[in-house]
């Protein structure tokens, strides 16, 4: 299970119905260059048309997560006339973006692991999915502005919906540094855990994920990510309609029983 050398997709060695997805560009602390871009969608593809797949993991190769988009590849577009740049960049944009609302649609749990640098559109990929664990380490900054750039990747959706809008304001027109520790006071992280032990404590929440009941895990997600565009009327209809959709499932049955029987359940 592999894809373009930019992005790996491979099955974790130890948990079933988990994917590791790796940016791997360590030698330019997996900047977000040209063919890694052109790679990220199929990569998307690749890991939502495996069977049984319940959890991803993004990570990055080596010391750091991604530290945004690849300067020198942005430089060596310098010589190419204003439209002709615009376009390029409004392809590539477009290319990967594609992926980004697979994965946002997809019913599949995302789990951001993170080291080292988190920026630009790194950032966008951290808070994007739906848990995000770093190492104490870890630094996060937004970094457009410092080289007369927007957001991409989602990132002006998710950030005013975690911060609030002046916060969100704040982190992007200054992009200032902040640690693993204010990022996760601002919510913008799961878990902070020793670098150490990040690989372990990544493990253990993907395995918490899937010895719980795929039904359960895959309507969460789809309640949570609709509420924010739902009235308060239609997210009632919605849990109702996914509440009863898994009270008729067998994962349901054997929770019951388990919960009775003072048993951990074994949901399939």
């Amino acid at each position: 299970m592999t894809t373009d050398s930019s992005i790996l997709v491979e099955a974790h060695a130890t948990l079933p119905g988990v994917v590791n997805l790796t940016l791997n560009r360590p030698q330019a602390l997996n900047s977000l260059n040209r063919d890694m871009s052109n790679a990220f969608t199929p990569a998307i593809q690749k890991v939502l048309s495996e069977p049984g797949v319940r959890v991803m993991i993004l990570q990055g190769a080596g010391a750091h997560f991604m530290a945004g988009g690849d300067i020198k590849g942005f430089g060596e577009t310098l010589g190419v006339p204003g439209p002709e740049r615009r376009k390029h960049y409004f392809d590539m944009i477009g290319q990967l973006h594609a992926g980004v609302e697979l994965l946002q649609r997809s019913e599949i749990i995302t789990i951001c692991k993170i080291r080292g640098a988190c920026a630009g559109i790194g950032m966008s990929f951290a808070i994007g999915c739906d848990l995000t664990i770093a190492s104490d380490d870890a630094y996060f900054t937004t970094a457009y502005k410092v080289i007369g750039l927007t957001p991409d990747g989602g990132q002006s959706f998710f950030l005013p919906r975690l911060v609030g809008v002046k916060k969100a304001m704040e982190l992007t027109l200054l992009s200032e540094r902040i640690s693993a520790a204010e990022a996760l006071s601002l919510g913008l992280l799961n878990r902070v855990v020793p670098g150490a032990d990040l690989d372990a404590a990544t493990d253990k929440l993907a395995t918490q994920i899937i010895r719980s009941s795929p039904e359960s895990m895959r309507g969460i997600k789809r309640l949570i990510n609709t509420s924010m565009q739902s009235s308060f009327s239609e997210q009632l209809e919605a849990e109702r309609e996914s509440f009863s959709k898994c009270a008729g499932t067998d994962n349901f049955a054997e929770g019951i029983r388990a919960f009775i029987e003072k048993r951990h359940p074994k949901f399939e």
